[in-house]
């Protein structure tokens, strides 16, 4: 095991240092290439990871949003959605601040929005406890309208 592959399993922070400046000094050969690796392709997982999860949050609260108001009638004036509009903003924000600083993550939109509608739907109907049928079997969101912060459904 090489000094830097040790170093990676009993100091992370000094390993991550050290290999920057071998990478500015174009050290190349003496790089950690296994968990260098293994580090980028964590790094780009945490990334989904955190998309899929805003996007189930941002899904679910629309759904609410659209199926759930008409359940409410007179209670829906008093209540207006205020905490549903207000997590709706938060993951609009966040999601445009993931996107502009990790733009790769838009190629992968789509599949995300696929992936995780139906979370979505499962977290909207225990929520509102209105069967998981009430809501469409696909996302009937396009990504679009998902990330427009004048978007909400009927």
């Amino acid at each position: 095991m090489s000094e830097l592959s040790t170093l990676y399993q009993t100091d992370y922070s000094a390993w991550a240092t050290r290999h920057a400046e071998l990478l500015r000094a174009g050290r190349y050969t003496e790089l950690d290439i296994e968990h260098l690796l293994e580090e980028l392709s964590d790094m780009s997982k945490s990334e989904r990871r955190e998309l899929e999860s805003r996007l189930l949050i941002l899904l679910a609260h629309l759904l609410k949003w659209e199926f759930q108001c008409q359940m409410l009638s007179e209670r829906w004036r008093e209540f207006d959605g205020r905490s549903w509009r207000a997590t709706i903003v938060e993951q609009r924000k966040q999601l445009a601040v993931l996107l502009r600083q990790s733009p790769g993550l838009k190629s992968v939109l789509n599949e995300a929005i696929a992936n995780t509608y139906p979370d979505a739907v499962d977290l909207a109907s225990k929520e509102t406890r209105l069967p998981p049928e009430t809501f469409p079997a696909q996302c009937p969101y396009q990504a679009t309208l998902l990330l427009d912060d004048d978007y909400y459904p009927d």
